[in-house]
């Protein structure tokens, strides 16, 4: 087949009709007849360009609100015929099917339409675009023979093709726009497969034996993803790695973040910030009217806080564990202010990456001025929604599909199981530390009090070895406290013996704040109210794997 294609016939059919008038304008004036439908052609005639209406070429007219209007021989024929067979020549030309040497279309706004909140399912359904996929499919198919055109990024390059080209086009770019046809396809075809599941068409009438909503996990997943970066490397620097974007995700992300300073992120990076932005919702959540600070250090909490002011929140979450902070990720839920930056800025601190909803100006100047490679990132901190969104994470030959683990921490339902009455602030507290310990690797115990996170021990074998690393970098602070102050402990999930809550007693922890469910709870409780210690249950278990 020919290296170059000369574009004498053109179908047009767009929703989205941005740069429309321009791009036909140019295949006009080198001498291309535009073939065109509905609102389209409607458009093209409005600015002056000569248009041939689709009901001339298929000698039917639109009908049926226009979901039949180009699904006909002579438009499919002109672009599956294959040009330099015979038999294919000869039967366009018994049937007088002319052949389409370019097509032109954007899919109905299916995605757009079923994002807006309240949707009728009569309008998602009449946005599923139907003739469009079927003439790119047939278009990217004939690639050698016809240029297909999907969305209005790629009309620049191919009208510079053309004009470089005597009108043509070369097989190089007929590959790779052909290429973003079965993907473009797949995406849309995808999304009305989610869409069917998540509006209950797959399991419509399926509940399970004890009556509960239809299942939310579909027979075949379509997992939305498009490239956003290739990274210098993965998790080491012999591994290659790149970051893909959710386009379906619409809550904050360090995927979507602005980044206003510093070296493009690794991969490192985003699994640290985005555990940063993660446990900074959730600190936030607990007091929203205050300020939430957040450092992490291989996606564990070696600092977390809620203040009064941003510069505290900070001052507090680096003041509980300032060796692991180092060269850390720090996340706030309010804007850094000026006090802020030149706090951060002090001394030998350094920073890998900082998140926040946004930086005043002269704030962003001093941390530029302090790291040249920091990167500073801006995103929205507003709570993610409490759907039942998917989380998906790979292992050897498969995926582990599991709901997010959104549920919120709520010291209202906890269940006073021993010890003395907790007070309100002691309450407030736990439920702080039980939301850190919710994002430390389990096995998770950590210590703190008055809104600060004094230490943690994660992702131990067994839970006494966290309590015990815990301790170690809780000591200090605790021997520091007030008098009166309550240090509270909070476990990710039960404690199988007593032996941790000892530890953690002995070191002077005076609230323990666990899910509860061992077979040998009473062990704890009866640990509790011998030395006069507040046990409160959750209910609730959050591993972090």
């Amino acid at each position: 087949m020919a290296e170059h294609i000369r574009i004498r016939r053109a179908l047009i059919s767009v929703s989205d009709k941005s740069g429309l008038v321009e791009f036909a304008r140019e295949l006009a004036a080198m001498g291309v007849e535009i073939i065109s439908t509905g609102g389209t052609a409607a458009a093209l005639a409005k600015a002056g360009i000569s248009v041939l209406p689709i009901e001339s070429v298929t000698g039917f007219p639109e009908m049926m609100d226009g979901r039949v209007k180009t699904l006909h021989p002579k438009v499919h024929g002109g672009l599956l015929g294959v040009r330099n067979n015979p038999e294919h020549v000869a039967a366009m030309n018994a049937h007088s099917i002319v052949p389409i040497d370019l097509v032109c279309v954007n899919l109905y706004p299916f995605e757009a339409t079923v994002a807006k909140p309240g949707i009728a399912e009569h309008d998602a359904i009449e946005n599923i675009d139907i003739g469009g996929p079927s003439m790119l499919r047939s278009a990217a198919k004939n690639f050698e023979s016809v240029t297909v055109v999907t969305d209005g990024a790629q009309y620049p390059r191919v009208i510079a093709e053309m004009r470089a080209n005597a009108g043509a086009t070369t097989m190089a770019l007929r590959r790779e726009c052909a290429q973003a046809v079965f993907a473009r396809t797949a995406e849309y075809d995808g999304a009305i497969a989610r869409w069917m599941n998540t509006a209950g068409f797959a399991h419509a009438a399926a509940a399970d034996a004890d009556g509960d909503a239809a299942q939310i996990f579909p027979r075949q997943a379509n997992i939305r993803l498009e490239l956003a970066d290739e990274l210098r490397y993965g998790e080491n620097p012999h591994q290659r790695g790149a970051v893909y974007a959710d386009r379906s995700f619409t809550g904050p992300s360090v995927v979507g973040a602005q980044l206003l300073h510093g070296k493009p992120l690794s991969y490192n990076n985003l699994l640290d910030a985005a555990a940063a932005l993660e446990l900074v919702q959730d600190l936030h959540a607990q007091r929203p009217a205050c300020t939430a600070c957040a450092v992490i250090k291989h996606t564990n909490p070696c600092g977390a806080a809620i203040a009064d002011s941003v510069l505290a929140a900070f001052e507090h979450a680096w003041s509980g564990d300032p060796m692991a902070a180092f060269g850390g990720i720090v996340a706030f839920s309010s804007t850094v202010d000026v006090a802020t930056a030149e706090a951060m800025a002090t001394g030998e601190r350094f920073l890998e990456v900082v998140i926040a909803p946004g930086y005043e100006p002269k704030a962003l100047e001093t941390l530029q001025a302090r790291w040249k490679n920091a990167r500073l990132l801006a995103t929205s901190h507003a709570s993610p929604a409490l759907d039942r969104a998917l989380t998906w994470r790979s292992i050897p030959g498969g995926m582990l599909v599991q709901e997010r683990d959104v549920h919120r921490i709520d010291a209202a339902q906890f269940t006073h199981a021993a010890g003395p009455v907790p007070s309100a602030a002691t309450l407030a507290d736990a439920a702080l530390m039980f939301a850190v310990a919710k994002h430390l690797k389990s096995n998770a115990v950590c210590i703190g009090a008055n809104g600060t996170l004094f230490g943690a021990g994660a992702g131990q074998m067994d839970r006494v070895a966290s309590c015990r690393n815990a301790v170690e970098k809780a000591k200090a602070k605790l021997a520091a406290m007030a008098a009166g102050t309550v240090a509270v402990a909070a476990s990710d999930a039960f404690f199988p013996f007593a032996d941790g809550p000892a530890l953690l007693a002995d070191a002077g922890v005076r609230c323990i704040v666990h899910p509860g469910g061992s077979k040998r709870d009473q062990d704890t409780f009866d640990l509790c109210n011998a030395r006069g210690i507040t046990c409160l249950l959750t209910g609730s278990r959050h591993f972090r794997h």
